[in-house]
């Protein structure tokens, strides 16, 4: 009978056993499935169920912690490795071995398995599956922005030591209310900062010329200083010192030095450690620049004047492998050869000369003694085809072409009734978008024929390098045979036509190219951004945010930006470092269509008060967005930092009421409307073409 006990105890854990397993192979399956979906989603990059030489790991990339040493040491225990790619601030990595019997081993032996980040002390758990293989491009080797050098070793460990001595933070913080304290020290945020000669103001971001502090710069800094004016890295010798003092995982805010506040050349020495700054353009482009310890960073022309710089708060750097961090220049998305670089204390000293006149530099966009001359007359409403035609020219195409980068950079999750629009048509239909900008619905369904069009070239060149096709056109006059087409969309494209005759001329156009039968898609946007009760994306991600509440209503506009709740625009659901430009808005009320008067600028994120107006986009974009690294640091959207930084661009709009699209549709005797909804903001129609 004891036996007999014993038996079925044994039997019942046994069988807890199997449970517990079971359960466990059906947690690392629906994990390995869903990382398919978002490598799938986000790259592109197609995993398959038949054993390859290829693998993608997830979870173990530098995006969240894992070095290539450890990993290298981890997927070499299974076989040659013959390459591993590691994408910067991506949480997976590739890794192809000599064969594929060492590629199943490895397989087998990580799918599941918990792993502890040594930088990092926390456990993660990798997912593997197969890739047929990797075709991963590496980003062109940038250069630096033009204007900026960094000089290697330019001065040696011991003068690095007596300039680092010659600080005194603790002693300094005990007298700050003695009178005879030749400094300003603060402990900021994000680091520990000490001003010779002037103060820095960061209230203004500007210096009191008439209060400079007693002392001056600090002697040991006087045959440095000589040598830089020697060497012609400066013209004029400096008159003002910041000292930072840096802790690991601390960094500065992206921003530009303030025009009226300092000359041109600015220089920065880097004392204790090694660090990446990065560099950005208003159009977008950032370049990474690794300063090494006792390097020279100096800023002159348009690096200075019109590109931001900051330090990324975080513990470690993305670097490349091969140089540990030492080399000077940019860090380069070369896959295969970056890894992680700890940061450690790093203290800067930057000179700068106190400017004192205004500045009359060649960047009046983001130059603060220049932006009241910036001022120009906003367009009015148009009377005519010609006004109407000129207005478009300038207020909606050469937008695109300046900002077609950036607006790329927010546009890429695909809307699901749009999805479900184009799954539904048949196989092998032939399908024009019509407006497509970056091609984000040109490859939704492989089963269809789909090309694009789209009246700015930037946009469609981007779509060319995504082997989509694509060719540039006006929306009034598409270059296809009529006919031609099963099926066409018009996402967010209509709304950008200044007259309700060119609005019609457009969707007629659509029509044209349509078989008998066929079907169009077309998406505007909504004046009722509250429609039953319920507020739309675009009003709900104001984000409730005070100092976001600015209204963009100034004569330094050049041009107009569309706004996250577009069809074209990106959506919250990635797991990685996707950049949401969110623009603020305050309530609204009823609009009200523009006669004969100026377009109003819209407040953005706020309901309509006008039918036809400018919407503004900051080419930048200064507020933190949903999905971007926690790490990231920038400054509010409402800020002066954000608005002396930010180019806004200003876009023409016809938000539409409710039913004006679909009574546009049914005047043309040529097409059937099917359906009609409002989906998120915007006003959207079905058409048969009869």
């Amino acid at each position: 009978m004891a036996a007999s006990s014993q038996i079925t105890s044994m039997e019942v854990k046994t069988s807890k056993d199997h449970l517990k397993v079971h359960k466990m192979k059906k947690k690392v399956l629906r994990k390995q499935v869903r990382a398919q979906h978002t490598l799938m989603r986000h790259e592109g990059i197609e995993c398959i169920s038949h054993a390859t030489q290829s693998l993608v790991i997830a979870n173990a990339g530098l995006g969240n912690g894992m070095s290539r040493n450890q990993l290298l040491r981890i997927v070499e225990e299974y076989g040659l490795v013959e390459t591993l790619l590691m994408p910067p601030n991506k949480p997976y990595s590739f890794v192809k071995y000599g064969t594929t019997e060492e590629a199943k081993k490895a397989f087998d032996a990580l799918n599941g398995k918990e792993v502890t980040l040594e930088d990092f002390g926390q456990n993660i758990v990798l997912y593997i599956n197969f890739v047929e293989k990797v075709l991963w491009q590496n980003a062109v080797p940038t250069s630096l922005p033009p204007g900026l050098m960094v000089i290697e070793k330019i001065i040696s460990s011991e003068e690095e030591r007596r300039m680092l001595e010659s600080i005194d933070w603790i002693g300094d913080e005990d007298t700050q209310n003695d009178l005879c304290v030749f400094t300003a020290q603060k402990t900021l945020k994000h680091r520990r900062v000490k001003h010779f000669g002037y103060e820095f103001c960061y209230d203004n971001n500007n210096v009191d010329k008439d209060k400079p502090l007693p002392g001056g710069l600090p002697e040991i800094c006087d045959l440095f200083l000589e040598e830089c004016l020697k060497q012609g890295y400066i013209k004029h010798k400096p008159d003002q010192l910041t000292v930072n003092q840096y802790e690991p995982g601390q960094g500065i805010p992206p921003h530009i030095d303030t025009h009226s506040a300092f000359e041109d050349e600015i220089i920065s020495l880097s004392l204790g450690a090694e660090i990446v700054m990065d560099f950005k353009h208003p159009d977008g482009h950032t370049v990474a620049i690794m300063l090494p310890r006792c390097s020279l960073l100096v800023m002159a022309g348009e690096s200075r004047y019109l590109w931001t710089h900051g330090i990324t708060p975080r513990k470690y750097d993305v670097i490349q492998a091969s140089e540990l961090g030492q080399k000077v220049g940019t860090i380069t998305a070369d896959v295969g050869d970056l890894t992680l670089n700890r940061r450690e204390t790093r203290t800067s000293f930057t000179f700068r000369k106190v400017r004192r006149s205004p500045c009359n530099c060649i960047y009046p966009s983001v130059c603060d003694s220049q932006k009241g001359q910036q001022s120009q007359v906003q367009p009015s409403f148009p009377h005519n085809e010609m006004e109407a035609s000129k207005l478009e020219q300038e207020y909606v195409h050469k937008v695109y072409e300046e900002i077609a980068t950036h607006f790329s950079s927010t546009r890429h999750s695909p809307w699901p009734r749009i999805v479900e629009f184009l799954s539904s048509l048949p196989k092998g239909s032939i399908v024009a978008d019509v407006g497509c900008g970056n091609g984000k619905y040109l490859g939704i369904n492989k089963d269809l024929y789909m090309v694009g069009c789209d009246r700015s070239k930037n946009l469609v060149d981007i779509c060319g390098e995504k082997n989509f096709q694509a060719f540039v056109c006006d929306a009034l006059s598409v270059p296809i045979r009529s006919g031609s087409c099963d099926a066409c969309i018009s996402i967010a494209v209509i709304h950008h036509f200044s007259t309700a005759e060119r609005r019609l001329a457009t969707i007629r156009e659509l029509a044209r190219l349509l078989r008998p039968g066929g079907m169009a898609l077309i998406y505007v946007w909504a004046m009722e951004q509250e429609y039953k009760k319920q507020k739309s994306k675009y009003l709900k991600e104001k984000n409730g945010s005070k100092d976001k509440e600015e209204e963009i209503n100034t004569g330094m506009a050049q041009r107009p930006r569309l706004s996250d709740q577009m069809p074209h625009s990106s959506s919250q659901d990635s797991a990685y470092s996707d950049r949401l430009f969110n623009d603020s808005k305050d309530e609204g009320s009823d609009a009200k269509p523009v006669a004969d008067s100026r377009l109003p600028v819209h407040t953005n994120r706020t309901s309509f008060h006008s039918q036809d107006l400018l919407v503004p986009w900051h080419l930048k974009g200064g507020t933190k967005k949903k999905g971007e690294s926690v790490d990231t640091v920038s400054f509010p959207a409402g800020s002066k930092e954000s608005q002396e930084l930010s180019p806004v661009f200003h876009r023409y709009y016809h938000v539409f009421s409710e039913g004006e699209l679909e009574a546009a549709c049914r005047s043309l005797d040529c097409v059937r409307v099917q359906n009609s909804y409002y989906d998120q903001g915007n006003w959207c129609v079905v058409l048969e073409k009869l």
